[in-house]
């Protein structure tokens, strides 16, 4: 990407280049800064006070198909995590911009990667891969490193779980919870959002989900299934 600014930059001056992360074109992604700040009930609960936590996540059901030679030198964490869900954390995260102009998107969007505190080694999870001999599939059978291309001492992570807190007003003690992998039981990629218990239960936690806390998954970004 270096050498891509390096020769863009010497033909065009920078307010001629436009750079996007691909996965902010899919419909549901475009619809968040709608979502949010067309949104009056929503806009007076998106903080700390109302919301225990948010979790992103993208998950494949397949593995590297083929693209393990370039997959093993970058891993999910360069190739999913650090672009894809990074841009959506922002998104969600990012305070109202002056306008939807570009500019105006992204000089919110560095504000809330300035506010994000360094990962602790214990607040992340990677893992790789192994195939299921009983797998329905040659690629559920198929281990990371049984992929041609991986070298059989690889520790190149296909899956990756990371806490990341934003240390400003509206997001302190909020856990934002990234998790991307291949390979895994289902295809999905979602953004949920966990509101805080109320002050008083009069349902005898009926309401309540597999965490506590009463649930409201906002967006699924519906992912095509053709492979």
């Amino acid at each position: 990407s270096s050498g891509i600014n390096a020769e863009y930059g010497g033909l065009f001056r920078e307010h001629e280049i436009y750079r996007i992360d691909h996965y902010l074109g899919k419909e549901m992604v475009l619809n968040l800064i709608i979502l949010r700040f067309g949104n009056e009930l929503l806009r007076s609960v998106w903080n700390r006070d109302k919301i225990s936590n948010v979790v992103i996540t993208f998950k494949e059901d397949f593995g590297t198909a083929g693209r393990a030679g370039y997959f093993d030198t970058s891993g999910i964490i360069r190739d999913v995590m650090q672009n894809h869900l990074l841009q959506i954390l922002c998104l969600v995260a990012m305070e109202r911009p002056v306008s939807v102009d570009a500019s105006d998107i992204r000089d919110e969007k560095v504000k809330v990667l300035k506010f994000i505190k360094p990962i602790e080694l214990d607040d992340v999870v990677i893992g790789q891969y192994v195939g299921n001999p009983d797998g329905k599939t040659d690629d559920a059978r198929t281990g990371y490193k049984e992929d041609p291309g991986v070298p059989a001492d690889s520790k190149t992570p296909t899956y990756a779980m990371a806490k990341m807190h934003i240390d400003n007003d509206r997001w302190a003690g909020v856990p934002f919870i990234l998790k991307c992998g291949k390979a895994l039981n289902e295809r999905k990629a979602e953004i949920r959002i966990q509101f805080k218990d109320t002050p008083s239960d009069i349902f005898g936690n009926m309401c309540r989900r597999k965490l506590n806390g009463t649930r409201l998954k906002i967006i699924h970004i519906i992912v095509s299934t053709h492979k």
